[in-house]
């Protein structure tokens, strides 16, 4: 695909605009934090956003408003979204209802409202938003998002306790997935990544051993550093051109590889390189929302954190989304930016 030149036409934020009403069965959350998501970037920079959209799906804030019918919630209470909620009995994912369901050219026509988290308010149906827990904050809850999809790589890789992870990428997903491999029992993380920032915060959270792919054949070094077997599974969260290849080159005899970043051009793969090993490959998008209560223990206890993925420029304002989104078009070091609206 051939990326999109910037026109600056997508509507990133509503601010100084009446609060939205709930109808029945609806809720307005006042937004306290929104991290910027890869998905959002892209969606920006391939030009494949619907016109007049307002993105963002990583978010916290508290309940302002509350629609007729409404029990569960009251004013005040702190929740994160988007759709981190258990829906209906009977309702289906917003991501299956279409047995053909392509996430490049029907996703972002197909958006809820409830992912618009680049705005002072957010109108949403009641059942989407998820409780947050007294003992995490505002700026945490608003990265359980993320952190559920790497939670749902990392469970569907079947990793068991004792098993070495190999992480492509030490982007957010790929911090993400190294902290709750290591909390899963991993005996060894190792993190590909050749970004300085990156690579430090990967070691700052524990990896094992950090690659620098620029510099090294990270396919060598990862059976080096297995005994000449591969890891048992590879989890690819930077959805780069030579990544998915690399992890399938990578991963032991009937091992699994996990794609979980979103490679939004097409990228070679040679199978006589690996075909050869009874490998499995698994493909993952988003999250189930049994992962939320999961995630929300990993950092009360402090098993997985988010501060090294923050530095000091990390938290901006509403008004610096717009260049920041075209700053991210070719990042360089930074791990996750974040919208913080009382800035």
């Amino acid at each position: 695909m051939k990326a999109a030149t910037y026109q600056g036409s997508h509507r990133f934020k509503v601010k100084d605009v009446p609060t939205p009403e709930p109808g029945p069965g609806e809720i307005v959350i006042k937004t306290r934090f929104c991290s910027i998501c890869g998905t959002d970037v892209h969606g920006v920079f391939y030009d494949v956003a619907s016109r007049g959209s307002v993105l963002g799906h990583e978010y916290s804030g508290t309940v302002s408003e509350v629609g007729s019918g409404v029990a569960r919630w009251k004013v005040g209470d702190r929740v994160a979204g988007a759709a981190g909620g258990a829906p209906p009995e009977g309702s289906k994912s917003l991501f299956v209802e279409n047995p053909r369901y392509n996430f490049r050219t029907m996703g972002w026509s197909t958006l809820p409202p409830a992912f618009s988290g680049y705005a002072e308010y957010i109108l949403m149906d009641a059942w989407m938003a998820s409780p947050v827990p007294d003992g995490v904050t505002d700026l945490q809850a608003s990265m359980v998002e993320p952190m559920a999809a790497a939670y749902h790589g990392v469970h569907r890789s079947h990793m068991k306790s004792g098993d070495t992870v190999a992480v492509l990428g030490a982007g957010p997903l790929g911090l993400f997935s190294l902290q709750i491999a290591k909390a899963k029992g991993a005996s060894k993380v190792i993190v590909s990544e050749p970004a300085p920032a990156r690579a430090a915060a990967a070691r700052e959270l524990g990896a094992d051993e950090v690659l620098n792919p620029t510099e090294e054949d990270v396919v060598e070094r990862m059976a080096e550093l297995t005994e000449g077997k591969g890891p048992q599974v590879v989890i690819d969260a930077a959805g780069a051109k030579p990544t998915l290849q690399q992890a399938l080159e990578a991963v032991r005899y009937a091992g699994r590889v996990v794609l979980l970043a979103i490679a939004w051009e097409e990228v070679p793969i040679l199978p006589a390189d690996w075909c050869t090993r009874d490998l499995e490959l698994t493909t993952t998008f988003a999250f189930v929302p049994e992962w939320w209560p999961e995630c929300y223990k990993l950092l009360e206890s402090g098993a997985v954190c988010i501060e090294p993925m923050l530095k000091g420029d990390s938290l901006i304002s509403l008004d610096e989304i717009e260049p920041t989104f075209k700053r991210l078009f070719k990042p360089t070091d930074e791990i996750k930016m974040v919208v913080d609206f009382e800035k």
